[in-house]
């Protein structure tokens, strides 16, 4: 159970979930445009997913390594790495998972002739290497990295399904019959600033969060660089890039879908935003974190709507 929580098994369930909509919603119905080739079939998606699992949770166990202290400071009853499980097993499975998940991918790039797509593994588990012992403590730059593996997990399915690439020079809407239908690669790019964006903002909530642990490690994150009012100013002002999408999607697309972006994802995104700056206290920051994921999960939700909408 220990090593479960090391690696946020939790969040890993969301990047399975993540890839496996994306999957079978939007890459597998491709087929009936007949037009191939087609890799990304049961096995090599399996083995893809697997590799992004197995290089995240590497991530997970890094990170707690190199925060022991804060954590010690911040949130004390949950520290794993000394009090469960000793820092040298955690640093050996950290570099066991790496080297499994990059050879993993590799089986994939080696079918499809494409050795080259591996430099988006290796720069994963380089950047969260990275992240973990310098960047998450600098000005900015550790919730831009953190935002941009996110958005990673559904960009990695872009570069490893060629059958995809013919969609991108295609207009938003698609002839299917006498139906139109949202272009593949428009909705898979919407999904990925959406995620980018949004795991940007919990960043900086989570910062908010632990600034008095972050503090005492000489850590220079927004908030304890700009304080607690303008970091959340900042989070508000974000949110735009994410809430503004969306009103104009729910107006646009019709039937379920345009619905479900409104009630589900805009409306309490909005509503979220607001209650923000309501209290500056640890507890709060936390809350406002977790429900900030819920409406993430809502937004991965959605990929089934789309599915049924596409292909009713």
């Amino acid at each position: 159970m220990n090593w479960l929580r090391l690696i946020r098994w939790n969040n890993l369930l969301i990047v399975l979930l993540t890839q496996l909509l994306v999957w079978a919603c939007v890459l597998i119905p491709l087929r009936q445009w007949g037009n191939g080739p087609f890799l990304l079939d049961t096995f090599n998606f399996s083995l893809l997913c697997l590799s992004t699992l197995m290089i995240a949770a590497a991530g997970y166990i890094i990170n707690d390594y190199f925060d022991i202290k804060i954590d010690a400071i911040n949130r004390p009853e949950k520290v794993i790495l000394e009090n469960q499980i000793h820092r040298r097993a955690g640093i050996i499975f950290h570099s066991v998972l790496n080297v499994a998940g990059i050879l993993l991918a590799a089986i994939v790039a080696y079918k499809a002739g494409k050795l080259h797509w591996l430099w988006i593994q290796i720069t994963c588990s380089v950047l969260l290497f990275l992240y973990s012992s310098h960047f998450k403590r600098m000005f900015v730059i550790g919730n831009v990295i953190v935002a941009l593996l996110t958005a990673l997990t559904i960009l990695t399915l872009f570069v490893y399904e060629p059958a995809l690439w013919q969609f991108f020079a295609q207009p938003s809407m698609l002839h299917k019959g006498s139906d139109m239908i949202p272009n593949p690669v428009w909705i898979l790019g919407i999904y990925t600033c959406f995620a980018f964006v949004l795991t940007w903002m919990r960043e900086v909530v989570k910062d908010m969060e632990d600034h008095i642990g972050d503090a005492a490690e000489g850590c220079v994150t927004m908030p304890i660089k700009l304080g607690l009012k303008r970091s959340g100013t900042f989070v508000q002002a974000l949110s735009l890039l994410a809430i503004i999408p969306l009103l104009i999607a729910s107006v646009k697309v019709q039937g379920l879908l345009g619905t479900y972006t409104f009630v589900a994802l805009a409306a309490p995104l909005i509503v979220w935003v607001l209650y923000l700056p309501r209290q500056a206290t640890t507890k709060h920051y936390n809350t406002m974190s977790r429900y900030l994921k819920i409406i993430m999960v809502l937004g991965i939700g959605s990929l089934l709507i789309y599915y049924f909408q596409a292909n009713g």
